[in-house]
């Protein structure tokens, strides 16, 4: 539950994102997977292909990586770095 409620959040924040931007894609996305959040990158890149699916985010190439640190603020979260975009011409 705990996993589908980052997920669901973190989508919220990119689809939001994508359309205050006006872009007709999400290209690539990328985040800080806490120590604590129950997510490898591959894991993680797994959920996003299935929360994506059918939204302007699915095929967006996805960059994770897993923090060690258990003590930082964030260490149960999915941290969002940055997100590029398709823009249209």
């Amino acid at each position: 539950m705990h996993e589908q409620a980052l997920m669901r959040d973190l989508m919220t924040r990119i689809l939001g994102i994508a359309e205050s931007e006006g872009a007709t894609a999400v290209t690539k996305v990328s985040v800080r997977l806490g120590a604590l959040s129950h997510f490898t990158p591959e894991h993680f890149q797994e959920h996003f292909r299935d929360s994506s699916q059918g939204t302007i985010a699915e095929g967006a190439l996805v960059e994770a990586v897993l923090e060690e640190s258990t003590t930082e603020p964030n260490a149960q979260g999915v941290m969002l770095e940055s997100v590029e975009l398709e823009e249209p011409d």
